[in-house]
């Protein structure tokens, strides 16, 4: 059997590339796997918001197979893909025709789509849902809010991929921080990948001024590209501030070199759109507490293997006492990261998931 894989892969510059360059390179060792071939037994198809899926997408549709969502809500790339009645249709097919004047709302005031709770509320994921022989989902909300737009839909679990990186030197993570000022004594915090506003990256720099007024040893890394240049512009004022570092986008080694000089991430996310951060994953996978939102996204996270953010107007207050306690007491804040590594080493470990794939697609393959 050939299995049809469909997905964005590096070298383009977004985490489903990566994760699928990983999970495509595990399910060759186990079967015939090739990147959209003429013909196959069964189709894999990755679905995110990001625009580089909308050909895939359509043809999930014209020739279904098993869809993995790195986004359970697709309401933004429908907005960025779709015209005003091409949008108003899918809508109505969504949630009937009785919401066609929500559909007409919503288009007309997209552009505060990207932080506004009410979009997050529409997935749009009934048609996808419907015609996928399979849908493979990462964590419950996400299996949730399938089954809300399609309950006959068949909704597979399976954990987000870590992929261990090629080892990092001591010596390498040293100078990047002293490239950067940053002695021994300091404790830095990490913010990693596109930069959007549900990052709650405002949020965050204001929280990190009260960290920092608290104890002036500490530092925030902010890597990566905003998506908004109107976040980029209200950030700007917050970059001058003491202890605050700023870096673009980071290839793949120079993440992982970064990613190892911090000692703690901040990955927050609110709205939220049943996503399971592949970042926060990478950065759990190598022993780095992370910083998460309270939600149903990051339930499968032991209690003890991460701090928990509260989201909403709490957001805020919660950022800044876990930050201060991460900062004052470093060796328990290294306790959590290693009872996460061993969580993520073993749940999310490369061979295992891609075990829980390959018996998916030989279950709908032909």
């Amino acid at each position: 059997m050939i299995v049809g894989f469909d997905s964005p892969l590096p070298p383009s510059r977004t985490g489903v590339a990566d994760y699928a360059g990983a999970l495509l390179a595990a399910l060759r060792r186990r079967g015939n796997v090739e990147v959209n071939p003429a013909h196959a037994g069964v189709w894999l198809y990755h679905l995110g918001n990001n625009q580089l899926h909308r050909a895939i997408y359509r043809r999930a549709l014209a020739r279904p197979g098993v869809v993995v969502l790195h986004d359970a809500v697709l309401q933004h790339f429908f907005l960025g893909s779709l015209t005003e009645q091409e949008y108003v249709d899918a809508f109505v097919y969504n949630y009937g025709e009785w919401h066609r004047g929500t559909a007409l709302e919503l288009w007309r005031g997209r552009a505060s789509s990207a932080l506004s709770e009410r979009y997050y509320a529409y997935a749009m994921l009934r048609q996808i849902a419907e015609v996928s022989n399979a849908i493979i989902v990462h964590n419950p909300a996400a299996a949730r809010i399938v089954r809300k737009h399609a309950p006959d839909a068949h909704v597979v679990e399976i954990p987000h991929l870590f992929a261990p990186p090629v080892p990092i030197s001591a010596a390498e993570v040293l100078s990047f921080r002293q490239a950067l000022h940053l002695s021994a004594h300091h404790f830095v915090f990490g913010v990693f990948g596109y930069l959007r506003e549900s990052k709650r990256i405002m949020n965050i720099l204001r929280s990190f001024d009260a960290i920092h007024r608290a104890l002036p040893y500490t530092a925030l890394l902010l890597a990566g590209e905003f998506v908004s240049s109107d976040l980029e512009r209200a950030v700007e004022p917050f970059l001058r501030r003491s202890g605050i570092l700023r870096m673009g986008h980071l290839p793949e080694r120079d993440f992982w070199i970064a990613a190892g000089a911090v000692d703690a991430c901040i990955n927050v996310r609110y709205p939220a759109a049943g996503e399971t951060s592949g970042i926060a994953v990478r950065m759990m996978g190598i022993g780095k507490p992370v910083m998460v939102t309270d939600s149903e996204e990051t339930v499968r996270y032991p209690e003890t293997a991460c701090f928990r953010i509260a989201p909403g107007i709490a957001e805020k207050a919660s950022l800044t006492e876990y930050g201060i306690l991460a900062a004052s007491l470093p060796q328990t804040t290294r306790e959590i990261g290693a009872r996460g590594a061993r969580h993520i080493r073993s749940s999310h470990e490369l061979d295992r998931v891609a075990d829980e794939y390959w018996q998916t697609l030989c279950a709908h393959g032909r």
